[in-house]
């Protein structure tokens, strides 16, 4: 996906993907990898079925709800990131987190938190995006996963 598409062109994308999902109609390979994602997330279905008003919504933290376009956003650069192994080394960690949970969902939602950390810190300190920082918080992952299973083993 560009990462120079404005906020209604990305929006729009996983708009008409579901859409062209739920009307049986052929999909792009990253459209398929969207709706896979839409897919594991059916707490999203029901806004992205309102099309026009949820095209300009705006989502607070203070709103106490997931931003879906966000989120899906986010699965699908963590997708993107994967296939290409970029950071070195994700592709690895990211099967061996599914390997270790069960799931592919849990596995990138793991990497998600760093992803999203990264761009939170980035957006707070007003600096360009820390990928060395990034990376190494996705190589601590398996670090973190092996602690809290030898933590719920011995408790």
């Amino acid at each position: 996906m560009d990462s120079n598409l404005t906020r209604r062109q990305a929006r729009s994308f996983f708009l008409d993907s579901w859409r062209k999902f739920r009307q049986h109609r052929s999909l792009t390979p990253l459209e398929e990898v969207a709706v896979d994602w839409i897919n594991e997330h059916p707490e999203f279905h029901q806004d992205l079925e309102k099309n026009q008003t949820i095209q300009e919504k705006d989502y607070s933290p203070e709103d106490g709800k997931i931003n879906p376009f966000l989120h899906l956003s986010m699965h699908l650069s963590i997708s993107e990131q994967v296939a290409m192994d970029n950071p070195p080394g994700i592709k690895s960690i990211y099967y061996e987190l599914i390997r270790r949970t069960g799931s592919e969902h849990h596995a990138a939602h793991n990497i998600m938190d760093c992803l999203a950390e990264m761009i939170w810190t980035a957006q707070k300190q007003k600096s360009p995006l820390d990928f060395k920082k990034y990376s190494k918080s996705i190589q601590g992952l398996l670090k973190k996963e092996q602690s809290e299973t030898s933590n719920a083993i011995t408790h």
